[in-house]
């Protein structure tokens, strides 16, 4: 799957590392539904580096859809309160 790091780019990243993503994404969600700032700076770094960890570069010349888009790096807690769907930043 194709996921998109907002002011990063694209990875490709195995379908086996969902799991372990979701796992990460709840605990942004969390912090995000309890409005723990600290805890929120925490949790979304970990998540975005658990992506870059399992995610290979996608061609910068393909013009592929993304399956996922994740906030960047400086997103605020409200940013990505917005950006949150039932499933969290990801699905499954």
């Amino acid at each position: 799957m194709i996921v998109r790091i907002l002011g990063e780019g694209q990875l490709d990243v195995p379908e086996s590392a969902l799991d372990r993503l979701n796992e990460l994404d709840a605990a942004v969600e969390a912090a995000v539904e309890s409005s723990d700032e600290a805890g929120f700076a925490t949790a979304l770094a970990a998540l975005l580096d658990g992506v870059r960890e399992v995610g290979t570069a996608h061609p910068a010349d393909a013009l592929d859809e993304s399956d996922m888009i994740l906030p960047p790096a400086d997103a605020t807690i409200d940013e990505v309160r917005a950006m949150l769907g039932d499933d969290g930043l990801i699905p499954g």
